[in-house]
């Protein structure tokens, strides 16, 4: 009966990866006029994926094998895996289910135009969709105490308001307090050189330069494309792709979109062969996953021991660094400035960024918060707590694609995997004694093995439900 629940286990498989590489080419290569025709696909595929889902033969497998004791520690959690998404789908009616999909498919196409267009009103209707859908999943689901927590509970298992509070209340006094010293010092720093015209194909070459060096396999078992807004995607552990976006006027915004996105291509390579087709190879959980994006896009990739081996490539490939002293960059980089745009934040006020969009969400789903007066709050938020205030809806509240497919309780996963991601590094550095010096040498391979044995190869099976 085991290669019985294995075989429907890959079909299940078969169907999410189709699913995912459609969403893939909406966001990559998809015509425009097609959108349609593709969000009803998406509504087909999803509604065939329901029904394997939410099967009674699905059920009849599930029942087995949790009245057995002597099962393996791969079985066991993919079957608390399979039996906490059966009873989560269940839930929700199968023709909203469909609609769903459907409509998260339009709504991606509709925030993609409202952000070019600066212009929140195309995409306010399809957020308004998305944000009743989930309201109603959250009561089909249940919780404790706050609505909002069964979204979360999606990317961060046993993660609540009430916790995030806490860490979020503290985090944020801690990071305005410092922000307000920063500002009120007499220090300078000079980005002008960042500035600059950097052609593409250069950026391009570079990237892949580092990519090489952190070790995501993208010419055998990856792809590298351009999206508006950067991500990654798989279809097994063989073929995880990213994106990025480039803007040939600051390296820095491909550079470390490029980096952050590998760090999530590399987890998902690395994850064993044995679990493909258990449902368990993915990430232990979102928070953990933005730990490894977050981890190589700040603390290794702007770190001094990493620009010690790649600022004289960098020198040779862009000739706005020709003239300028290893240590007027490596500020330059590091430079501390309250910014509009999220994945273009510094590694300080970076969590501020998430806690504004953790707070919304919050206020959206506890109806204290309708749907057209995001933008007035947004901005004010970003006011009080950063000290700037976006002058349209494209840099500010239509910056990020999460809110179009109705990832809400996503964001906290960033800030949390900041926080996981130093935790990490600390005990990385006690195991290896010399990481500092590998670094400097241009050697990533000893922070990926160190991630790939102690982090990726864990994934899903070490959470599973009460």
């Amino acid at each position: 009966m085991l290669d019985e629940l294995k075989d429907y286990l890959k079909k299940l498989e078969y169907i999410n990866s189709t699913i995912a590489l459609l969403d893939w080419d909406v966001m990559v290569n998809m015509p425009e006029k097609a959108e349609k025709y593709r969000s009803e696909m998406l509504g087909y595929l999803s509604g065939e994926y329901y029904k394997m889902t939410t099967s009674e033969k699905l059920k009849q497998l599930i029942e087995h094998f949790k009245a057995n004791d002597d099962l393996d520690e791969i079985t066991k959690s993919s079957i608390d895996k399979i039996e906490k998404e059966y009873n989560k789908t269940k839930k929700i009616p199968e023709e909203q289910y469909k609609h769903y999909k459907i409509a998260a498919s339009l709504s991606y196409s509709a925030w993609e135009e409202a952000k070019k267009k600066s212009d929140f009103s195309i995409f306010a209707p399809h957020l308004e969709k998305m944000v009743e859908y989930n309201k109603k999943f959250a009561k089909y689901w249940g919780f404790e105490q706050n609505s909002y927590n069964a979204l979360l509970d999606i990317y961060e298992p046993s993660i609540t308001t009430e916790k995030l509070d806490v860490v979020f209340g503290e985090l944020r006094l801690a990071i305005v307090d410092l922000l307000k010293k920063i500002n009120a010092s007499n220090v300078s720093v000079d980005t002008e050189y960042f500035k600059k015209y950097c052609p593409k194909e250069a950026q391009q070459k570079f990237g892949k330069l580092v990519l090489d060096k952190m070790g995501y396999d993208y010419k055998k078992s990856g792809r590298i494309d351009e999206s508006t807004h950067p991500f990654t995607t798989n279809f097994g552990n063989k073929d995880v792709r990213i994106t990025t976006n480039y803007d040939e006027n600051d390296l820095r915004k491909a550079l470390y979109s490029t980096i952050h996105e590998g760090g999530h291509a590399i987890y998902e390579q690395n994850i064993p062969d044995d679990l493909q087709g258990t449902m368990l190879a993915e990430g232990a959980s979102m928070a953990i996953h933005e730990s490894q994006s977050r981890f190589y896009e700040n603390l290794i990739g702007k770190s001094k021991e990493f620009w010690t081996y790649f600022y004289p490539i960098a020198q040779n490939e862009f000739n706005n660094f020709q003239g300028v002293s290893f240590d007027d960059f490596y500020r330059g980089l590091n430079e501390v400035k309250p910014s509009l745009i999220r994945i273009d934040a510094d590694e300080l006020t970076y969590s501020l960024h998430i806690i504004i969009r953790y707070e919304i969400e919050k206020m959206l789903f506890n109806d204290d918060l309708e749907v057209k007066d995001i933008p007035y709050i947004w901005n004010k938020k970003y006011e009080e707590y950063l000290g700037v205030k976006p002058k349209n809806d494209s840099e500010g509240v239509l910056q990020d694609m999460h809110w179009s497919d109705g990832s809400f309780g996503y964001f906290p996963s960033y800030a949390l995997g900041n926080l996981y991601g130093a935790q990490f590094l600390n005990k990385m550095k006690k195991d290896i004694l010399d990481l500092d010096e590998q670094i400097e040498e241009g050697n990533l391979k000893v922070v990926h093995e160190w991630l790939k044995n102690n982090i990726h190869k864990h994934v899903k099976r070490q959470i599973t439900p009460n």
